[in-house]
Parts: C-alpha cells; structure tokens; sequence
C-alpha cells in the first residue's frame, strides 16, 4: 500500500501533466478524442500495454473517437505517488 497524495501535491503534480485532472477528490480523470474507433483504440492499446509494464490498471472507457480513463490506487484508497507516473507515461502517448 502506498501513501495517498494530498489535494494540494496531486494539484501541483498535474500542472506537468497535460489532460489529467483530480476529480472527485478521489482519482485522476482523462478524456481524449481521435478522429474516428481505429485511432481511439490504438491509443487504447498503447496505454493499457503501459498498465502492464507497471502492473497498474487504470479504468478505461472506449467510444467512438474517445478514450476516457480513471487512476488510483485501490489498495490505497486514492491517489498516490504511482498514479501520477503512470498519468504522466499516459499522457505521452498524445
């Protein structure tokens, strides 16, 4: 189990990383659009195969032209220090 981030550290964490916000007070939320099912489940592939290098699995959810996730870590409860790297290796998929 890791120690939860506060508010105010995930706040200044996610400064540098672009799409990423702290919703909820409870996980860290994305959204991405893609020009049509193909480009959105690529990057879906890309992302879920960073999950696995790191044995965390974030929530995905997969549209039409988006790809929406949701990441904490449920052991903790919350966000942690692990979720804001696995945020940041995401969000250099774009």
């Amino acid at each position: 189990m890791s120690d939860l981030l506060s508010a105010e550290a995930i706040r200044e964490r996610l400064a540098e990383v672009p799409g990423w916000v702290h919703e909820d007070d409870h996980h860290l939320a994305a959204e991405w659009r893609f020009p049509d099912f193909a480009a959105a489940l690529a990057f879906l592939n890309r992302a879920a195969a960073l999950c696995e290098q790191h044995d965390h699995h974030a929530d995905f959810e997969l549209a039409w032209g988006r790809v929406a996730a949701k990441l904490w870590s449920h052991d903790s409860g919350g966000v942690t220090e692990r979720d804001v790297r696995l945020a940041t290796e995401i969000a250099s998929l774009t």
